[in-house]
């Protein structure tokens, strides 16, 4: 059941900018024209648009906490939407890998993980979105893997490239090795040699990459890369219609998308640390040249909104600049037009935080309340 709500009084981010002690009202799941329902006093608060997650995999903590827990999949997908709501979180890409790397990130633990949203997302408030991360070296998956994709009911697939090719075209076994393989459930030399053969046949995988990316698209797949580092690496992708350039590792692969017309996803962890943990460019200095289009969760939820706040609070831009790059600019490089900003007309998808502590008080997906904590609940329900 939607709420039918006028919510007065709070502080509510309008596409113009921020409305102060303003009202919003929302009836049959989306932001009304015109007051309805009771009306809720929302003074002290702020009232912005639902965060819209582009990417992230923090839910991997909730699948499986521990080694082998993996046996209540749709249980975990279900607890982590409840961290998705209590981070103002109203629709979330949930990034899952499908990866030679095996445990977590392998074929088979992907298809759980899928089949599990898959049970649950008509039954949570947060709008789930599943994205597959592909493994590009993983030669013998391609075929029939778009055929996985559609009965996964995946819209958004990305390529990854994890191989050392640096140590493994020296002959050198890349550190942690060991510990990668047991995680993987191999042995350590086989999976050695099954690094080796992969990248002794690297030069077959442009031209299946070639011919995947085009059915995938065919399919209507939204399609994008991970992890770019050059121009040409940009240019190679958009030429597969790969458009979406995921955390590019570089200046010159961020100014490479921005010129081609590309939306460009940065960490907002990045943003919260004050740098890459990895040593890539700095999602601060790319914001700031105007070379980011959305900030996603990566592998923390809570950081698309202390990122876009922290903008907001340094300077670097106003806070509808700022929430802009958590709201409307993911809901545009998804493909969402009914989302992302509070107009009339579009979901009714809400963050209410408190303007002293700057915390989430209440998530409302879809016109339903998916989060809602402390005293702003006694006002809703009074």
């Amino acid at each position: 059941m939607t709420l039918e709500l006028t919510l007065q009084g709070g502080d509510v981010l309008r596409p113009g900018g921020l409305e102060t002690a303003g009202e919003i009202a929302i009836a049959g799941g989306l932001v009304a024209d015109a007051p309805a329902g009771r009306v809720v006093d929302l003074s002290g608060y702020l009232v912005l648009p639902g965060i819209v997650d582009a990417h992230g995999d923090g839910f991997e903590r909730h699948l499986a906490p521990r080694r082998g827990a993996m046996k209540q999949m749709a249980e975990g997908v279900v607890a982590a939407e409840a961290e998705l709501a209590a981070n103002g979180i109203t629709t979330a890409v949930l990034a899952q890998f499908y990866s030679w790397e095996g445990g977590l990130r392998g074929p088979e633990f992907a298809a759980q993980v899928f089949e599990g949203i898959q049970a649950v997302r008509g039954s949570v408030v947060t709008d789930l979105m599943p994205q597959l991360r592909f493994e590009i070296h993983m030669l013998e998956d391609y075929a029939g893997l778009a055929a996985k994709v559609a009965g996964w009911q995946v819209p958004y697939v990305v390529f990854n490239d994890h191989l050392p090719h640096e140590r493994l075209a020296q002959g050198k076994k890349p550190p942690r090795l060991t510990g990668q393989a047991l995680k993987a459930g191999r042995n350590p030399e086989v999976h050695w040699q099954m690094l080796k053969d992969m990248h002794a046949r690297r030069d077959e995988v442009p031209g299946r990459l070639d011919a995947l990316c085009a059915e995938l698209a065919e399919m209507g797949m939204r399609l994008g890369s991970h992890d770019d580092q050059t121009a040409e690496d940009r240019a190679i992708w958009r030429e597969r219609g790969a458009r979406i350039s995921e955390f590019p590792e570089t200046l010159e692969a961020a100014e490479a998308a921005c010129a081609g017309g590309d939306p460009a996803i940065l960490g907002s962890p990045n943003v919260v640390r004050g740098g890459s943990h990895k040593g890539n460019a700095s999602a601060v200095e790319l914001i700031a040249m105007g070379l980011c289009d959305a900030l996603a969760s990566d592998y923390h939820y809570p950081s698309p909104r202390r990122a876009a706040l922290m903008l907001e609070r340094t300077g670097l831009l106003d806070l509808a600049g700022a929430w802009r790059l958590v709201s409307e600019g993911p809901a545009q490089l998804l493909g969402l037009t009914d989302r992302g900003t509070l107009e009339a007309g579009k979901r009714a998808d809400i963050v209410v935080l408190d303007k002293q502590t700057q915390r989430v008080a209440a998530t409302i997906a879809g016109g339903r309340i998916s989060y809602m904590a402390g005293d702003v609940a006694g006002r809703f329900i009074a």
